[in-house]
């Protein structure tokens, strides 16, 4: 029987080194996103803040209004559902869903209205009008507004399909994993 010989080798020496340098590249990019990982640092890959390389910084004080941060979401059912819509990706968070980029808008015992948008205190908050229908005709319920309870915030995007506390209401501030920094971003 005839083996057919290339410049390369045999057949099976090409499948073989094919296979070992599969798996080296395999093994680099997975030391690599695991590196990453513990490192703090986050890929976005959702329009609701740029797209890009984030890292995620400790907080050195409480959160507050204004801060852009990673929280994980809790296992809930509202969150369950949104898990099924495919409004949250898949990630490192419990439930194993992403955490979320977004800006803390509300604190603990600020008052949420929402109507047309949001406002918080009385103070609207720029470009949180709500959608009526996701981007597959669903309907979206918004959040009946309130108080912000302790130790929880309310978070918001300008992005208009951002699914934010306008729907899911106030998060525990448990789950903040830290200050969002861009690292590497670009906003399509």
């Amino acid at each position: 029987m005839k083996t057919h010989v290339s410049a390369f080798g045999t057949r099976r020496t090409q499948r073989t080194n094919a296979i070992v340098l599969l798996s080296l590249v395999t093994s680099i990019v997975g030391t690599g996103v695991a590196t990453a990982i513990v490192g703090g640092f986050r890929i976005n890959l959702t329009p609701s803040e740029p797209l890009g390389l984030w890292r995620i910084l400790t907080p050195d004080r409480p959160v507050a209004p204004g801060d852009l941060v990673f929280i994980c979401p809790p296992q809930t059912t509202v969150m369950r559902e949104a898990r099924q819509r495919g409004y949250l990706r898949s990630g490192t968070c419990p439930g194993g869903v992403a955490p979320l980029i977004k800006t803390v808008v509300g604190v603990a015992g600020q008052h949420v209205e929402i109507g047309a948008g949001v406002t918080i205190d009385g103070r609207p908050i720029p470009f949180s009008d709500l959608a009526e229908r996701d981007g597959n005709g669903r309907p979206m319920t918004p959040f009946s507004g309130g108080v912000v309870p302790d130790e929880s915030v309310f978070l918001h995007s300008p992005f208009r399909s951002s699914y934010d506390s306008r729907y899911f209401g106030p998060l525990p501030a448990s789950g903040i994993l830290g200050m969002a920094q861009p690292v590497l971003t670009y906003a399509p």
